[in-house]
């Protein structure tokens, strides 16, 4: 490919909308141009880097057993209706009616239609296992899309959907998956961690996020240096705190005067934030009010309190619904005297419940309790860990301290068990005779989450640094002057033996000054740049320049292109 014919527009400046790296490199660099918010096209080079990311994709899912298919991206709203998922999925979802008045969604994901299209002609154990994807756009109405392709409208996704006959065989087929995530992540030359992961909307029990290690990712994930544990800060388990034994002293209230704050109520009373108990109140799309305990200086993690509690959808209750049911403010609710409401579901951490002569809200304006202490003062309807872990907390697993990272999710693998094969009664009739439902799991990769990932990890002041595997191409190279003949004949035939050795390159040969074509190289980010100037004439040596590591190197012209294939297989 000339460069004066490729379709790559760079720009100097970088455009105001952009936030994250990723998406200021993909838009200077001529990668991405925005169509509407969280949608894009995808220009020539990074059509490039996609289908390089879905080849590897495709090898590691045809080395476990991977059947690729097709699937429509417009579903009827009959099989998700059939799941409950249509009227509980939310806003995310595209609706659409089509002429006669029947309801569709453009997909966000396709376990209803994988598992109904199975259930159409699996019949048999002899049938099982079955490890079925595809490659896809898929569509959610995100409520606000940002950061380029880290959270889109419409994006590229591979779904894997596996079908077992029973546990034994989903725990082989999660495992097939899990390494060839990892193998998949590897070629692609990216540093990454499974981590352990809450479920989500998709369902099911067991699940890994795959995360992509930089500091602008999204998602918080917790990992441990003495052992294997790693989670999503979501998900992460935390054993209770015990405290210290203490004679229980009286329950007494105290006027705390603007004191809403854990922060102000320490510094008020005189004690410490471990010694004060912590209430947030909720709403649950069920109509009822949850209250939250965790200890004053612990945060609530609402993944696990919503798991927990069992609802669809949790949102900080406003003030009318807390003085409604529990007759205070924010600031200054508690636990005592609330057991017998029947509109209240009280949930408190493990270790709120080992507390003794705590700090509580009083459930009147500036008052609170002192000397709480739980089982004699309060009961909870549920004790159980929701409390988010911090860093330096213990390991579950070793109890050494827990260290935090930032990462981009760019996989997930689910262990579905019969969620929906059940609601959608895809059976098989086993080698006893008996009719059983399938036992699914479901894999995802954002094909061009990871693209975009690979960018964030791989970058510096003048632009992406991309990993071989992945590089739109794998060199570039530069006459220093398209008027010089000589250096233009040596380019013309050091581009046209590189890409015959199976090395893809480039030839720069735009009438542009050298320093806007050194710099377009680095924005976008060819592993090597190979640059024909008046040294390659005078002293027969080429000048090859890595972009990872800024190293330069000469060879001669029977040693250049054994040299570049070199270099690149040590990037």
């Amino acid at each position: 490919m000339r460069v004066s014919q490729l379709f790559a527009p760079t720009l100097r400046e970088t455009p105001a909308e952009a936030e994250v790296i990723s998406h200021q490199l993909m838009l200077r660099a001529g990668f991405i141009r925005k169509a509407a918010g969280g949608i894009y096209s995808y220009l020539p080079l990074a059509w490039r880097v996609l289908k390089k990311i879905e080849a590897i994709v495709r090898e590691e899912m045809a080395a476990k057993g991977g059947q690729e298919l097709a699937m429509p991206i417009i579903q009827p709203a009959e099989m998700w209706q059939e799941t409950g998922r249509w009227s509980v999925y939310g806003d995310e979802m595209f609706r659409l009616k089509d002429r006669h008045n029947r309801n569709f969604c453009l997909g966000p994901t396709h376990e209803e239609l994988i598992t109904t299209l199975v259930r159409g002609d699996v019949r048999s154990y002899r049938q099982l296992p079955l490890l079925l994807y595809q490659i896809q756009n898929k569509y959610r109405d995100e409520i606000r899309p940002r950061f380029g392709l880290m959270r889109g409208r419409e994006f590229i996704m591979k779904d894997l959907y596996s079908f077992d006959r029973d546990e034994a065989g989903l725990d082989e087929s999660y495992n097939k998956m899990y390494d060839a995530y990892s193998r998949i992540f590897t070629r692609c030359g990216l540093s990454f961690r499974a981590v352990e992961a809450d479920s989500g909307a998709i369902g099911g029990s067991g699940s890994h996020e795959f995360m992509v290690i930089a500091d602008s990712g999204e998602a918080g994930i917790v990992y441990c240096g003495g052992c294997e544990y790693a989670a999503n800060v979501e998900k992460a388990e935390l054993h209770p705190i015990s405290a210290a034994a203490e004679e229980s002293m009286p329950l007494t209230e105290k006027d705390t005067p603007d004191t809403k704050t854990i922060a102000a109520l320490s510094q008020f009373l005189g004690v410490s934030p471990e010694k004060t108990i912590k209430t947030l109140a909720y709403s649950t799309d069920k109509g009822e009010i949850v209250l939250a305990l965790v200890r004053g200086d612990h945060e609530v993690n609402e993944i696990k309190l919503l798991n927990k509690v069992g609802c669809l959808h949790l949102e900080m209750a406003n003030e009318e619904a807390i003085a409604s049911v529990v007759g205070s403010k924010a600031g200054y609710i508690g636990p005592v005297g609330l057991a017998d409401k029947k509109d209240i579901i009280i949930v408190a951490d493990a270790t709120v419940m080992n507390m003794h002569n705590a700090v509580c809200g009083a459930n009147k304006p500036d008052a609170h309790y002192i000397n709480v202490n739980p089982g004699r003062d309060f009961k909870a309807s549920i004790v159980t860990d929701i409390r988010l872990i911090q860093e330096s907390d213990p390991c579950p697993r070793c109890g050494a301290p827990i260290k935090t990272a930032r990462g981009i999710e760019v996989g997930q693998v689910f262990k579905l068990f019969t969620k929906y094969s059940t609601a959608l009664q895809t059976t098989f009739i086993d080698d006893d005779g008996k009719e059983k439902p399938m036992v699914m799991g479901c894999y995802g990769i954002g094909v061009s989450r990871t693209m975009a990932a690979a960018i964030e990890q791989n970058y510096d002041q003048n632009g992406i640094i991309w990993p071989v595997p992945i590089a739109p191409f794998h060199a570039v190279v530069v006459p220093v002057s398209t008027k010089d003949q000589l250096q233009m004949a040596l380019a013309e035939k050091i581009y046209g033996e590189l890409n015959a050795s199976g090395v893809e390159a480039v030839l720069d040969d735009r009438n542009e000054r050298p320093g806007v074509k050194f710099k377009d190289a680095d924005l976008i980010g060819y592993p090597v740049k190979v640059t024909v100037g008046p040294k390659a004439i005078s002293d027969n040596l080429i000048e090859v320049k890595v972009r990872r590591t800024g190293e330069t190197l000469y060879f001669g012209p029977e040693e250049y292109v054994a040299g570049i294939k070199t270099l690149l297989a040590k990037l």
